[in-house]
């Protein structure tokens, strides 16, 4: 099912490159057939005029989202690469400026290793913990140091991470590094946007609590969907709705900021 993002007042992307990374699909597929929000908010920069570069360490997932993106007639490629490779992440960035063109939209999305199940920090092996960083503060540190000295250099830059509530609030749900590793991603674009902001490029990010494609863990939906002050958790295009926003030109003036997208139940 397309994306109905037709209406009126649209933020355009037109002649923008956005790469998203972790765009493959993941979870529950939504009402509008997202899977996870790394695949909406791919396919609502697609249908909003951007050529996306997805990308996702699986190369079949890519190529997945790809496929909605040009079904939708939208423009999009695949470029599977692993961002906590440093080198993998210059190549694939070289690969994408080719193929596509500089990149002028960044959203980091990777961020769940395969296989991550929540548990008490106290019941993890040490041995764990760096697949959890590595993912998380190097794959953020080395897709900004490979696009925002381009970013910079042409004057026009957007990076939007996605985060997480736990990043910045205490949960008693087994994220204790998952936590660490968002709240180092938040500190890094709340310093790092003050060193861009006079060179055109601003660095968000949007910490999100619980979604729709993680229903699976929630276990009884009505009492979560009933903790939450807006009645419901969020879906994948409550998140790329915000990100679209975030990378568009109309927020130019928006930058180091930190949306809490939860439906109100945090402070953040």
């Amino acid at each position: 099912m397309a994306l109905n993002l037709t209406g009126h007042g649209m933020l355009r992307l037109d002649g923008k490159v956005a790469l998203v990374t972790g765009g493959g699909p993941v979870g529950h597929p939504s009402a509008t057939g997202e899977r996870g929000p790394g695949m909406g908010i791919a396919m609502r920069l697609g249908a909003q005029g951007a050529t996306v570069a997805v990308n996702d360490i699986v190369p079949e997932r890519a190529q997945e989202t790809v496929d909605r993106i040009v079904a939708d007639g939208g423009t999009a490629a695949a470029f599977p690469f692993d961002v906590t490779d440093l080198a993998a992440v210059r190549r694939g960035v070289a690969d994408i400026e080719v193929a596509l063109g500089p990149v002028d939209i960044h959203v980091n999305n990777a961020g769940l290793p395969a296989g991550y199940q929540p548990a008490p920090f106290l019941d993890i092996d040490p041995s764990e913990w760096p697949a959890m960083i590595d993912l998380n503060v190097y794959g953020l540190l080395n897709c900004a140091s490979v696009l925002l000295p381009g970013m910079c250099a042409r004057g026009f830059g957007r990076v939007v991470v996605v985060s997480a509530v736990c990043g910045s609030v205490g949960l008693n749900s087994g994220v204790a590094v998952y936590g660490a590793a968002k709240g180092a991603q938040v500190a890094f674009i709340r310093n790092m946007a003050q060193e861009t902001a006079r060179k055109g490029v601003t660095l968000n990010a949007v910490v999100l609590g619980r979604l729709t494609n993680r229903i699976d863990d929630f276990g009884d939906l009505p009492a979560v969907n009933d903790s939450v002050p807006i009645g419901r958790v969020g879906t994948p295009a409550d998140v790329s709705a915000a990100v679209a926003y975030l990378v568009s030109d109309e927020a130019a003036w928006v930058t180091g900021h930190v949306m809490g997208l939860h439906g109100g139940k945090f402070t953040t």
